[in-house]
């Protein structure tokens, strides 16, 4: 009976009203989904940023290793050499792997300039031509 009652005044509302539900409806649907987007982003956000905190806090700890890891490196070659010429020793291979490093990493900045991307523009002019030349015909 509450059936037929709901088909009845369904029946008898006018295609404007139904029309104007269903923008009403379909604004609902947009406010909610994008509000849930909003609530994942927040949380995802929130998960990167204590990542990035643990990461962060990781590389820290890792340069005070990589001291004491040097620091045990002079005291080892202080058995066999004075203290002062271990210390030289040690520190003359530091700034030998930091110059290298500097002109590997020097090699792939040079390499990457600049920071167009050249592909994906070529296709985007290749797509407008396509385009264009349909627009054409």
């Amino acid at each position: 009976m509450v059936y037929d009652q709901q088909r009845d005044a369904v029946g008898q509302r006018s295609v404007a009203e139904l029309v104007n539900d269903l923008s009403a409806q379909m604004s609902r649907l947009v406010r909610n989904e994008m509000l849930l987007a909003r609530a994942e982003i927040q949380a995802k956000g929130k998960r990167f940023g204590a990542g990035a905190g643990m990461a962060g806090a990781g590389g820290v700890i890792a340069l005070y290793g990589l001291a004491v890891l040097i620091t045990a490196a002079v005291l080892a070659l202080a058995l066999v050499l004075p203290a002062w010429a271990a210390a030289l020793v040690v520190g003359g291979a530091l700034m030998l792997l930091a110059g290298l490093l500097a002109l590997v990493g020097k090699r792939q900045v040079q390499k990457a300039s600049p920071p167009i991307p050249r592909e994906s523009l070529e296709s985007v002019r290749k797509d407008i031509d396509v385009v264009k030349e349909t627009m054409r015909r």
